[in-house]
């Protein structure tokens, strides 16, 4: 996989954890995710 791209998507996936980290306990629920599932989303943008 292209370097370029590798950093990329790490970027991504700490973007993604991190905005979601923010989220209050109540609007995760809303969305229907837990604290617990947060890598794992964030995850499938690193791929």
């Amino acid at each position: 996989m292209n370097p370029i791209r590798v950093a990329k998507n790490w970027i991504n996936y700490r973007r993604t954890v991190a905005e979601l980290g923010n989220l209050s306990n109540h609007a995760l629920s809303d969305i229907g995710i837990t604290r617990f599932d947060i890598r794992n989303i964030a995850s499938r943008s690193y791929r």
